[in-house]
């Protein structure tokens, strides 16, 4: 693990809450000069501690409606079923998050589309022809509280 000092966890903070920031403005916000600070963002990308930058989408402005929430098993668990799962579910851009969970389920997915028909199609040509699926539960997202990307890193040594 790689250890971050009080300057490395507020460049990272800042740079979550807006990726678009000049190295100058951060440096300014931070107290220090331009150089340095280049120097740690090349330095946290290197290490892997930043996977890279996006700009976050407004899914509603842009149509997409619905999130759904589907916890899935599968009618195996052998590494070549999880694998072959996985890479499937990775062709389907409605898919946005696939997490392997512990408990009742194997996988959740998270699911953001049109519309709840847009939903019964994915469902209809796209997931259930998995051979291997075992039991499918969806969950239809009414509202969302809360939505954050950020990592808290306050709880950082």
């Amino acid at each position: 693990m790689i250890k971050l000092d009080s300057t490395d966890k507020k460049l990272l903070k800042l740079l979550q809450e807006d990726s678009n920031r000049t190295v100058k403005s951060l440096a300014e916000i931070l107290g220090k000069t331009t150089t340095p600070i280049f120097e740690r963002i090349k330095k946290l990308e290197k290490e892997g501690l930043i996977d890279g930058y996006a700009a976050k989408l407004n899914a509603k402005k842009l149509g997409l409606k619905q999130t759904v929430f589907i916890a899935i098993t599968l009618q195996g668990h052998t590494r070549s079923f999880l694998e072959k799962f996985v890479s499937q579910i990775n062709d389907f851009p409605e898919v946005v998050e696939c997490h392997r969970i512990s408990g009742t389920f194997d996988y959740l997915l998270k699911l953001v589309v049109k519309d709840i028909e847009a939903y019964e199609t994915f469902i209809v040509s796209k997931l259930t022809l998995i051979p291997y699926l075992g039991s499918v539960q969806s969950f239809i997202t009414l509202s969302t509280g809360k939505h954050t990307n950020e990592l808290d890193l306050s709880v950082l040594n």
